[in-house]
């Protein structure tokens, strides 16, 4: 997101799109509003069909997924798939990976690729097929909560789902030689997952790699931008990760702000806001000195707009 000082010189009634953290970060939100800057949130961008061009969440998330399974196999001090020697047989590794979206699924096929035993949990029965299709194993946690909001994204699940959880994959962790974590609530802190305890009954040299880090981690004993060893596991809490394979991920962000831009542009009007656009509803923080998204309003605990502000 810009900074204060960026958002100062930028002149008023012009448009931004970027990563903005709007959920969460109040001051930019405000500092934009003040200027009139109009706003357009990439984190915010709608999970629809339309939209997937534009969805600089998944097309990051997707390449996340991969490296997280590169930098687990540069820790672990094995190989990831069986090898039958005269030497004798290697048996392959055990690969846990929390979280089915984008940057897990990823990462199954990845993992699977170089020969791992994968294993995957995730709070939303409904990825089990995707989960197979790529050759992992779906790890099924019986419940009757609704486990995605209206936008595709996992839901915040009750204390009662997760600790049902913590308990069913806690021996498939303890057993890993790799752990990837990669769950995520949109404006929330990381779930935690991985507790100190699971860490400890770990085998000496297995990998958690936590994707999650920057809001909190799923991994207790995760440090943001730090690779550190505890109980023996070696931790890997890199920020940023797709900015670790820089070419991919400028060419795919910039794709997808060029398709967003493109799409707020008419033939007649030229740039223009759309609000019947669903993708400019669901993107759009703040417009001519308004702070326009609901979810936004509601994070910043500001009333809902009358329905002659929202026209």
């Amino acid at each position: 997101p810009p900074t204060p000082e960026e958002i100062s010189s930028m002149r008023e009634g012009s448009t931004l799109v970027s990563y903005i953290n709007a959920l969460t970060d109040k001051d930019i939100v405000e500092a934009l509003n003040a200027r009139k800057i109009s706003a357009i949130a990439m984190e915010l961008v709608p999970r629809i069909t339309r939209a997937q061009k534009m969805d600089a969440l998944s097309s990051q998330a997707n390449l996340a997924g991969y490296k997280a399974v590169i930098m687990a196999a540069e820790y672990l001090p094995k190989i990831f798939p069986m090898l039958m020697t005269a030497a004798g047989t290697i048996q392959p590794a055990r690969v846990v990976i929390m979280g089915a979206g984008v940057a897990g699924l990823q990462a199954i096929a990845t993992a699977k690729r170089l020969g791992a035993v994968v294993e995957v949990s995730d709070v939303r029965p409904a990825v089990k097929e995707q989960v197979e299709s790529l050759g992992g194993k779906f790890i099924e946690v019986p419940t009757d909560e609704s486990a995605e909001d209206e936008g595709g994204y996992a839901r915040e699940q009750s204390e009662e789902f997760l600790q049902k959880q913590r308990e069913l994959v806690r021996e498939k962790i303890v057993q890993a030689d790799v752990v990837i974590t990669t769950a995520a609530i949109p404006g929330k802190p990381a779930p935690k997952l991985v507790t100190d305890d699971m860490v400890k009954e770990m085998r000496d040299g297995s990998v958690i790699v936590d994707l999650a880090v920057a809001t909190g981690g799923n991994c207790t004993m995760s440090e943001p931008g730090e690779v550190v060893v505890k109980e023996g596991v070696t931790l890997v809490g890199k920020l940023e990760v797709p900015a670790l394979l820089p070419i991919n991920a400028t060419d795919m962000y910039a794709k997808n702000v060029l398709n967003l831009v493109g799409d707020m542009v008419d033939k007649e009007k030229g740039f223009h806001y759309d609000f019947e656009d669903e993708v400019v509803v669901g993107s759009g923080v703040c417009h001519q000195g308004e702070i326009c998204h609901a979810r936004v309003r509601e994070a910043h605990g500001l009333t809902p707009l009358t329905t002659a502000q929202e026209a």
